[in-house]
């Protein structure tokens, strides 16, 4: 098992927040993590029925002071981009196949 440490990697954010550089993270990747690691454990969490959990985790985020940062990262925006476009394509293409056209 990996340790926290090399998991979390260094907690060390000073050094970025003197540049005037805010370090964000995305919440529900938070949400993510934790679910996954109480799965891990054995335990049964379940998602919405206590309501949203990425308040919290932005919550979270901030006490350990990051900036909870809702949007995705350009390149994994341009990949969610791309595979739309993709499905997008077959679908159509699918379709216009089952109309003959």
């Amino acid at each position: 098992m990996q340790s926290f440490r090399r998991l979390l990697g260094s907690m060390d954010t000073h050094a970025d927040s003197e540049h005037g550089q805010d370090e964000t993270y995305n919440p529900w990747t938070i949400v993510n993590l934790v679910f996954h690691h109480l799965a891990a454990a054995g335990l049964h969490p379940v998602l919405g029925e206590s309501g949203d959990p990425g308040k919290p985790a932005a919550e979270l985020l901030r006490a350990l002071g990051l900036t909870p940062a809702f949007e995705s990262r350009p390149h994994v925006l341009t990949g969610v981009s791309d595979e739309l476009a993709r499905l997008r394509a077959a679908f159509e293409a699918q379709h216009e196949a089952e109309n003959g056209r």
